[in-house]
């Protein structure tokens, strides 16, 4: 289960795997035509998220468990975890948010810093298409600050794997929900369910940073010669790290530009999710007419 992700659940003892059978059931709609079963959890759809505020550090390279993340949001803090041992840098899981069933798909800070490698997407894709195959509206967490790079990920095919999660976003027709809480950067911001892939609706934490890059690293591509021709090169470099997060990395920038819709309070986190899954409860869209996609392999 751990290493080759074969298995999605493991348990110690019988009782406990029945146990977590049933859960997992009550998740599931009968067939692919009809909804997930509603249940009244009596969690206030209004409750505030005032520990979220604590739980994510200001500072990007802290890390943090986004497992309590997602605890804070959904219904008394419950979720059923998929592939919790395998993959660990991306959690998915299946949580109810106001009694109705969704799909939690959120990078892991703790594990690889949340970065996107060739497991954590087969696993993200996975379980977006098994959420799309049975209406299960999607809410994605983004923290990720990039694909894995290394010659082992590269000789893996990792652009190949990555776009696996790409098209399943994109071939996705169930309600999709984005939301940035701190790092949004290069093509692993674009494949977590971007604007520009067709997510519903995207928000986004007053600390987000949506770019290509860090600061540190975009300053030192975009002004190399200007810092390597100074008298003081690291006293040029400081600045110009400061002038690219003031004007490019400022919590408003996303929004200026239309990559997301709103920029919201932490603390009303779980009432905009709540607000915006409602209105986007009778969407429908058809895929184009064909016998079978095409899907990266």
């Amino acid at each position: 289960a751990e290493t080759s992700g074969v298995c999605h659940f493991a348990y110690d003892d019988e009782e406990t795997c029945l146990a977590e059978v049933r859960y997992l059931l009550s998740m599931l709609p009968q067939n692919n035509r009809e909804t997930p079963p509603v249940f009244d959890s009596g969690d206030p759809a209004e409750r505030r998220n005032e520990p979220l505020l604590d739980l994510v550090p200001l500072d990007g390279t802290r890390p943090y468990d986004m497992r309590a993340v997602v605890e804070e949001i959904v219904d008394d803090g419950e979720y059923l975890e998929v592939h919790e041992h395998w993959a660990t840098n991306v959690i998915v899981a299946l949580a109810r948010i106001e009694g109705r069933v969704t799909g939690i798909v959120a990078n892991q800070p703790q594990s690889l810093a949340g970065v996107l490698d060739i497991d954590a997407s087969d696993k993200a894709a996975r379980f977006v298409q098994l959420c799309d195959a049975f209406n299960i509206p999607l809410v994605t967490l983004l923290d990720v600050p990039g694909f894995l790079p290394g010659v082992d990920q590269e000789h893996g095919g990792i652009i190949r794997h990555g776009a696996k999660l790409l098209y399943a976003y994109c071939n996705a027709t169930v309600p999709r929900i984005s939301l940035i809480l701190r790092k949004a950067y290069g093509g692993a911001y674009i494949v977590m369910d971007s604007r520009s892939i067709g997510a519903d609706l995207s928000y986004a934490w007053p600390t987000n940073e949506i770019a290509v890059m860090g600061a540190e690293g975009a300053a030192n591509v975009i002004f190399r010669r200007e810092i390597a021709a100074a008298e003081n090169p690291e006293a040029v470099r400081t600045q110009k790290i400061k002038e690219y997060r003031s004007e490019l990395m400022h919590p408003y920038y996303a929004a200026e530009r239309g990559l997301v819709d709103d920029v919201i309070d932490p603390a009303e986190t779980r009432e905009v999710l709540i607000r915006s899954l409602a209105m986007l409860r009778t969407k429908h869209a058809d895929l184009a007419s064909r016998k079978h996609g095409n899907p990266p392999t």
